[in-house]
Parts: C-alpha cells; structure tokens; sequence
C-alpha cells in the first residue's frame, strides 16, 4: 500500500501556511479564453542518469556536480566538499585583491571584479545546494516532477508512481501527522476518501498549485527547523533533568547551540552556521509531542523556524517553482491556465514540496558550514 500515514482525527489547530516569503510571477492574458492543460507524466522508470529537473543548473560548478550525481555518485560528497572549498577561495581572493588596491586608481576596477565574483559565487551556491537535493531525492528513489510544460500529453496531469510512501519515509510519526492536517487544509484531502474519489477527475488553477507547491515547500521547511528545536530542547532537558526539581536546568544559549549541532550533524559546525533564533529557548516539558510544541509558538518563534534563514534557500525556492510551473521561456505562470487533475496528484506535488523544504534546511546547513551564506 503506497502510504504509511496514520489518519485520525484531527487533535490539534492547523498552522497557516503561505507563501508571503515569495512573490510568484503572473500573467494576465487580455481577451483570452480559460485554457485546460491536460497532461500526464508517463514515464514510470526511476532512471537517475538523467536528473531531468525542473530548474536547469548554469554554473559551471553545478554543472560539474550534476555530472558527479549521474556517473560517479559514490563520490559526489567529495566532489561537494572540493567545490565549496574552491569557491571560498576564489571569493577570498577576489576580495584581497580589491582590499589591497584600495586607494590605488584601480580600487574601482577591482571592486568591481570583486562584485561580479561573488554574483557568480552566489549562483554557483545556490546550483550546490540544489544538487545536493537532487541528491536526497535519489536516495529515496524519486524523481522531481519535470517542468509541467514538458509532461504535456493526451491525458491528464497524473503522476505516476505516486512515491508517496517514499516521500512520507524522510519524516518522522509527528511530523507526518502534521502533514497530514496540512494535506488536509490545501487541497482537502481526506484518508477516508474512496480510491474512486481521489483519482476523479479536478480542475485547478495552475497558479493556485504553484502557490500550493511554494508554500509546502516553506512549511516543510519549517517542520524540519521545528522538529530540530524540539529535539535537541528534548535531548537538553534528559541530559539536565532533575528528578527532584520540577524544570531542566537552564542552558545557555551557546551551550544549547553548540550540543544540538554536535547532535544533529556528529561533529561542530563553524562560525557561518546560523542558530534557529536568537531569543531566548525554554526548556520544553519532557516528552512533549511536537504538534504541542509547535503550538506554543509566539509570533516571533514561529517566523524564526518558518522563514529561509539565508537568500540562497529563498532564491532556489522561487526559482525552483518558477521552473515547474512557469513558461519555458518566460518562467511566468498564467492566471487562468487551469490544469486537470486528480486528488491523488495534487497530494503527490505536495508531499515532493514537502520533502524538497526539508532537504532545503539540510543543504542550507551543509553549505553554511563552510561557506557564508547571505543572511535573509
């Protein structure tokens, strides 16, 4: 059976979820008729020497790197870790070249060398990062959904196999249970649905699914920062607990810091790495279940695990979905395109999103560590 998400009842208050961090580019045709693009992804065999992704890599590193993950994947976390190293160097040494011309006529030149570097540098991350989630897609045999454009063909938009028991298989209990409110309140699926009902034949607009999509994306994002905070706040309050008080002792926050990323990542991250926030984190009750923990949230809290923490994360979300959605050669989404569909579909595109906003956090860690992201 291709699920393994446990649907009750729901015992807990939704989080609303948008896409505010992004803006998604549209057009709005003049005197046009509703257009309904009925397409199908046919293509059943899991074949990674061929990527096929929507976005297209540009650099000349993340070209390199999609060549690594095709033909010589045993050795792609080297070939990562080689890169970076390459790419911090040539910042370093574009921006000690422009510091030592400083007060020479050629100050002006060398900034600008130095401008154009670390444009070319940002690209070239961001086309990291997004081979390193190519990467964990593979690892769980599943292929990002190709440009929408590109599975135009005599039938509907159906995607097939679903993977969704792959796709469900990178969470954990809670925070499935948390996906399954949320697959609930974007595209009203019910578990309890007949198999008939849920691959009937739905129209949606396909701005309304790329705004869909995005979103997932942010809220798989936000699960796995959640869940990270919850888990090692849990790990601090058994390795402090006392029995006879009634409260963990209160860790500082570097200490807190500096435990959960030897925790989560087996050794200690750099200065670059940026913490989840830097409010104070109260101990949480031992035991507590994540959906609890969530909903203890203040505004401040919520918006520090929900949002991107570096502009590399929000450009590839956008560009990301701009690439699956968007015109092949303008990348922009019509307003009253309407693509036909089915339930089942649209739960596959939300749990792909889902998966790539928790591989996003993961690169977004790895990259952090050894190169300095910009700050979003």
């Amino acid at each position: 059976m291709d699920c393994c998400i446990s649907y009750n009842n729901p015992s807990f208050k939704i989080l609303p979820f948008t896409s505010s961090f992004i803006t998604i580019p549209v057009v709005f045709p003049v005197n046009r008729k509703r257009v309904i693009v009925v397409a199908s992804c046919r293509n059943s065999q899991v074949d990674f020497t061929s990527l096929n992704t929507p976005l297209e890599v540009k650099s000349p590193t993340g070209k390199f790197l999609s060549r690594v993950l095709q033909n010589d994947r045993n050795n792609f976390h080297h070939a990562v870790a080689g890169q970076l190293d390459h790419l911090v160097s040539e910042r370093d040494e574009a921006l000690a070249r422009f510091s030592l011309s400083l007060g020479s006529s050629q100050a002006s030149l060398y900034r600008r060398i130095a401008e154009l570097k670390e444009q070319e540098s940002q690209t070239a991350i961001e086309d990291v990062m997004y081979m390193l989630i190519s990467y964990k897609f593979s690892e769980i045999r599943v292929h990002l959904v190709p440009r929408l454009s590109q599975c135009i063909y005599n039938g509907r938009l159906e995607i097939y196999p679903s993977k969704d028991w792959e796709l469900e298989s990178i969470h954990s209990l809670e925070v499935l249970e948390m996906i399954k409110e949320h697959l609930g309140a974007v595209i009203g699926w019910r578990a309890d649905s007949s198999v008939t009902n849920n691959w009937a034949t739905t129209n949606i607009s396909k701005l309304r699914l790329c705004r869909i999509y995005a979103a997932s994306i942010l809220y798989g994002y936000f699960l796995k920062s959640a869940s990270m905070r919850h888990r090692l706040e849990l790990s601090l309050t058994d390795v402090n607990y006392d029995p006879r008080a009634k409260t963990g002792t209160r860790l500082s926050l570097s200490d807190f810091w500096s435990y959960g990323l030897n925790l989560a990542f087996g050794r200690v991250q750099n200065k670059h790495v940026t913490a989840v926030g830097e409010a104070s984190c109260s101990q949480v009750k031992r035991h507590e279940k994540l959906s609890s923990y969530v909903m203890g949230f203040d505004p401040e809290v919520l918006q520090m695990c929900a949002k991107p923490k570096s502009r590399e994360a929000l450009n590839l979300i956008e560009k990301h979905s701009y690439a699956l959605f968007g015109d092949e050669k303008s990348g922009l989404v019509e307003v009253d395109e309407v693509i036909s569909t089915s339930l089942a579909s649209q739960k596959r595109f939300v749990l792909e999103a889902v998966a790539f906003g928790s591989f996003l956090w993961d690169s977004e860690e790895y990259v952090g560590s050894a190169y300095k992201l910009i700050q979003n």
